[in-house]
C-alpha cells in the first residue's frame, strides 16, 4: 500500500528504555514502508537531543524546565498542525501519561487515531480504562503492527474534517503551536548542523526570552 500523498503520523508512546525505543521504532518503520511519513519523538523530537542527560549540566533547573516547555511546545504543533493522524502505543502495566495526553489531544483535534495493544496487562478487571479506549471513537484496538498502517488508512476515510482546520484554535494553543513551530524548525536545522546540546538550547531559549 502507498499514498500519492504523504499522509504523516505521529507516533506517541513511551520512550524511555531501549525496548520501549525498539517499539516506537518498529511502529514507525512500518508506517514509512507503507508510504506514510511519521513523526517519531525519539528521533525528530527535542528529546532526540536531551534523553539521558540526566547527569550533565542540561540538567540543570532552569534548562530542565526550557527542555519540558520545549518538548510540549513541538508536540502540540506537531499534533495539530504538523501530523494528519495518530497511532498510540498503549502497550505497558498502565498506558504511557505523555502519550495519554497527546492522543487526548489529537482527540480533541478531530484527528483520526488508531491504538496499538498487545499487551494483556489492564487495571480495571480485564478492561482498559474507557476514557482511554474511547479516544479511538469505534473503543477498538490493533494488535499487530504489521495492521497499523491499513487501520490508519482506513481511519483517514472514516474521519470527518477536523473542527480546527479553519485555524479555529484557542489563542492560548495557538500561542504554544506557534512556540512548537519555531522549535521544531530549529530541530531540523540541527539534523545537519549538527550543533551540540547547550549550543541548541540557548537558540531555543531565544523563543521563550
Amino acid at each position: 500500500m502507498t499514498h500519492s500523498k504523504k499522509i504523516r503520523v505521529y507516533c506517541s508512546g513511551p520512550l524511555f528504555s531501549p525496548e520501549e525505543r525498539a517499539a516506537m521504532a518498529s511502529i514507525s518503520e512500518a508506517l514509512e514502508k507503507a508510504g506514510f511519513e511519521t513523526f517519531l519523538p525519539q528521533r525528530d523530537g527535542l528529546e532526540y537531543w536531551v534523553m539521558g542527560l540526566a547527569n550533565t549540566p542540561v540538567a540543570l533547573p532552569g534548562v530542565t524546565g526550557l527542555v519540558h516547555r520545549a518538548i510540549f511546545a513541538v508536540d502540540v504543533f506537531q499534533i495539530f498542525e504538523g501530523c494528519d493522524a495518530l497511532v498510540f502505543n498503549m502497550n505497558g502495566r498502565v498506558p504511557d501519561e505523555g502519550a495519554v495526553a497527546e492522543t487526548a489531544m489529537a482527540f480533541t483535534a478531530g484527528k483520526p487515531l488508531v491504538i496499538y495493544k498487545n499487551d494483556d496487562r489492564t487495571v480495571f478487571g480485564g478492561h482498559d480504562n474507557s476514557m482511554v479506549s474511547g479516544l479511538s471513537v469505534s473503543f477498538s484496538k490493533v494488535r499487530n503492527v504489521e495492521e497499523i498502517p491499513s487501520e490508519v488508512a482506513l481511519a483517514m476515510k472514516k474521519s470527518p474534517p477536523s473542527p480546527y482546520s479553519d485555524g479555529n484554535i484557542p489563542r492560548g494553543v495557538q500561542g504554544v503551536i506557534s512556540q512548537g513551530r519555531q522549535v521544531d524548525r530549529l530541530l531540523r536545522a540541527a539534523k545537519y548542523a549538527r550543533p551540540n546540546v547547550e549550543s541548541l538550547l540557548k537558540h531555543i531559549e531565544k523563543i521563550y526570552s
